[in-house]
């Protein structure tokens, strides 16, 4: 099936020939069409699906237990964040990467962050 952004795309306001284009929203780099006359622009649908898949997990709040397995302590990531993670990735990394950011805010990171 071909994509629709490979097609000519005219403008619904200006009738004018729409340029492809990135944009950035939430982190993500979002293919888009944009009307250089008006200004008017159009996400890719399959990026926008993404973009509202990652808004819904976003605002959405998580109580996980704590729980000790022999000298450590363990913390149950929910099912949906996996998923949501393993299809964003294709293959899921089994190796997170952890930081202490402040007091009371512990991160898990699906990849190694490069710290500035």
């Amino acid at each position: 099936m071909s994509d629709i952004f490979n097609a000519r795309v005219l403008c619904d306001g200006c009738n004018m020939k729409m340029e492809k284009t990135n944009l950035v929203r939430d982190g993500f780099n979002v293919r888009a069409l944009e009307c250089p006359g008006c200004g008017k622009n159009y996400l890719h649908p399959e990026d926008e699906y993404k973009l509202d898949q990652f808004s819904k997990l976003r605002n959405k709040q998580f109580q996980v237990k704590l729980r000790i397995v022999g000298n450590s302590y363990t913390v149950s990531i929910p099912r949906e964040i996996i998923d949501y993670q393993d299809e964003m990735q294709k293959k899921l990394n089994k190796m997170l990467f952890m930081a202490l950011e402040e007091p009371e805010k512990l991160s898990i990171f699906f990849r190694k962050r490069i710290f500035e």
